[in-house]
């Protein structure tokens, strides 16, 4: 009897762990008996996410568009955020794929993987608090609760700390270029407003979209105080606004204004973004 209770003393039994449960924002619930530890994500946020987590070694693939992050580089691509290769992900045998809710030809891809039995779960990551959430539900999902919390905690503080330091000011008011011909702006529904708010603007788009087609006349108009042009995949070489004839009497260009912005940085809701509402926040109140 003595040698049993010495043998269980040495060797414990294992702890018996909850079942992680986590509810999508399609409202899919997945639960898990161990946290992930094949995960595939279809959107560069989630990646960053995941790698501020400490979590690289739980991802085994990415899309062709995660290829400039240092720390993917090396990993499989499996197609596009769009239009992923089913095989190339099956062939990963992912315990978790993450994928970016809103438009219809990505619902079709996720349920195209459901079917395929891979765990799906999509996300909608338009402003500060969702991308909070996120993180907290991946740091259940990776088991690393506590870094998740940690992450928010910081983060959220030093977003709090922006939005007193102009609380009561008047705004500076604001225009995003999304893309530029064919001009479409950043409306109200985007992580890129939240941007512009914390750090102490006004967005002058006022229609609740993400993305917002925009025209000459309304934006000679709206006549903003600051004008910031996004540079990347759907802006790759923005011609300058002096330039444009049409844009020339603008209040921006005429007090210079304006300003080049890395469109990952802001327009993809990360750790970057945080940092882009401390840079801009510095550069519209020097």
């Amino acid at each position: 009897m003595l040698l049993v209770l010495l043998l269980t003393g040495l060797n414990p039994a294992p702890v018996q762990t909850a079942p992680i449960e986590v509810v999508d924002d399609t409202g899919v619930t997945l639960t898990l008996d161990k946290p992930a530890e094949r995960i595939i994500a279809l959107y560069g946020a989630y990646n960053e996410l995941l790698l501020a987590l400490d979590a690289r070694g739980l991802l085994v693939a990415r899309t062709v568009a995660d290829a400039h992050l240092p720390e993917l580089a090396g990993l499989p691509a499996i197609g596009t955020h769009m239009r992923p290769n089913a095989e190339l992900i099956v062939a990963q045998k992912p315990d978790l794929v993450l994928q970016l809710a809103g438009r219809r030809e990505a619902l079709l891809q996720t349920e195209a993987l459901r079917k395929l039995g891979i765990n799906v779960l999509t996300f909608e990551m338009d402003s500060f608090d969702k991308m909070f959430d996120v993180l907290e539900k991946l740091g259940r999902l990776t088991g690393r609760e506590r870094k998740a919390a940690g992450l928010i905690l910081d983060w959220r503080a030093r977003l709090a700390t922006l939005r007193e330091r102009h609380a009561g000011e008047k705004p500076v008011r604001v225009f995003y270029e999304v893309r530029y011909p064919n001009l479409l702006a950043a409306g109200q529904g985007s992580i890129v407003n939240e941007i512009i708010a914390v750090a102490g603007g006004e967005n002058v788009v006022a229609d609740d979209k993400k993305l917002v087609r925009f025209n000459e006349e309304a934006l000679i108009l709206a006549d903003p105080d600051a004008y910031l042009i996004q540079k990347g995949p759907m802006n790759p070489d923005p011609q300058p606004l002096s330039e444009r004839a049409h844009y020339r009497d603008l209040r921006a260009v005429r007090t210079g204004r304006v300003l080049v912005v890395d469109e990952d940085r802001f327009a993809r809701p990360g750790p970057r973004a945080v940092e882009a509402a401390e840079g801009l926040e510095r550069w519209l109140h020097p």
